[in-house]
């Protein structure tokens, strides 16, 4: 099923896929607003459609947006609240690139008007698919798993210090998803060696797992979010590494697998 500003592959497990941030498409009628640097669209979670591809063969729905965060970022609140409260963030009509770089011409960032404007045209289809599909899944299956997957420059100083560790499990702290699936995807996570990792650290998780993860109403939700550096060249063309994506697909796997795997009570 393709729509304007999304492509929706429905499954048949408990399992809905979210990859917000793949889109890189700018329209044409924007681009002339954007600095030049800004229509490479850097902040991209680059190649994770073919990385997750893996999930729809065991079954799972996946929504793949059409346009880049740039344009408006699917994993922000409608509201635009801060997503990090005293750390700088990007909006949801994002102004600033992760390296704190105007991505406007001066003049030319959308007003409050645009800003809903595009809030109506890209980011509420977005949400509606993605909360109808996780209520279909939770009536058909009794309950629904939400993975919103992400990834990032490894070292970004506007926005923390330091690299950030490979692979950053986010669950709210804890309330997005059932403590026993936190566990067990923590420890999928602990038994392997190729990569550094964290569970509810710099990245707790996002709008789409803040919002969807209501354990208590059947809906389970965790975000990760993975450097670029695990799978690909954190410069430009941002080629695929095959030799890094390799190691690394066998952890994606299995990390859902033990999702699919789970159900409450078991």
């Amino acid at each position: 099923m393709t729509e304007p500003v999304f492509t929706f592959y429905r499954g048949t497990a408990p399992l809905m896929v979210s990859l917000p941030h793949v889109g890189r498409e700018i329209p044409d009628e924007m681009k002339s607003r954007f600095v030049p640097g800004a229509l490479a669209v850097e902040d991209t979670d680059w190649h994770l459609d073919s990385l997750y591809a893996f999930a729809r063969e065991l079954g799972a729905s996946m929504i793949v947006p059409r346009y880049s965060r740039y344009v408006i970022d699917l994993n922000r609140p409608p509201e635009n609240t801060p997503m990090y409260p005293g750390s700088n963030n990007t909006e949801l009509c994002p102004t600033r690139s992760f390296m704190g770089e105007a991505l406007y011409r001066q003049g030319e960032a959308p007003n409050d008007e645009e800003i809903a404007r595009r809030r109506e045209r890209y980011w509420r289809p977005y949400h509606e698919c993605l909360g109808g599909e996780l209520e279909r899944i939770k009536v058909k299956h009794g309950y629904a798993l939400l993975w919103d997957g992400h990834s990032i420059k490894s070292r970004l100083p506007w926005m923390f210090e330091g690299k950030l560790p490979d692979l950053n499990l986010g669950t709210a702290g804890g309330a997005s998803c059932a403590p026993a699936l936190r566990s067990a995807l923590m420890r999928v996570l602990a038994k392997q060696s190729a990569f550094t990792h964290v569970t509810d650290g710099r990245f707790k998780g996002g709008h789409i797992t803040r919002h969807y993860g209501r354990p208590e109403r059947g809906v389970h939700a965790v975000q990760l979010e993975m450097c670029w550096s695990c799978y690909m060249e954190e410069s430009p063309p941002y080629a695929v590494e095959a030799t890094r994506a390799a190691v690394l697909q066998p952890v994606l796997r299995e990390l859902v697998s033990t999702a699919l795997g789970w159900s409450p009570g078991a």
